[in-house]
């Protein structure tokens, strides 16, 4: 039987598969995790989900599908105030042990 080589990833799969603006799409993808734990935490329908957000039930159904390609880092933070979080952007020095990086933590 052949060995096979697994390569630790990196946290972030985006940039784990070489893909543009990994850090971007990581960022998209924890923040829309979040909408969607919002969303299933408090039973909302789609119908609720889009009137809080202003955006239409097929959009809000894409939306929980993760299809967030047509949307932005700043409309999804945008999002998460509308369905009543707070979003909280920290900057800090990053340590010598590793190269600067964009991480969402989600409580």
């Amino acid at each position: 039987m052949a060995k096979q080589r697994v390569t630790p990833s990196s946290g972030n799969v985006f940039s784990d598969l070489n893909l543009p603006d990994a850090a971007e799409l990581h960022t998209k993808a924890r923040l829309g995790a979040a909408i969607c734990r919002i969303v299933e935490q408090n039973h909302l329908s789609q119908a609720e989900v889009g009137a809080a957000l202003g955006i239409s039930q097929p959009k809000v159904s894409a939306l929980l599908h993760y299809k967030l390609e047509g949307y932005s880092v700043e409309r999804l933070m945008r999002f998460l105030v509308a369905l009543g979080h707070d979003v909280e952007i920290v900057v800090r020095a990053k340590p010598r042990s590793r190269s600067a990086r964009i991480a969402v933590n989600a409580a």
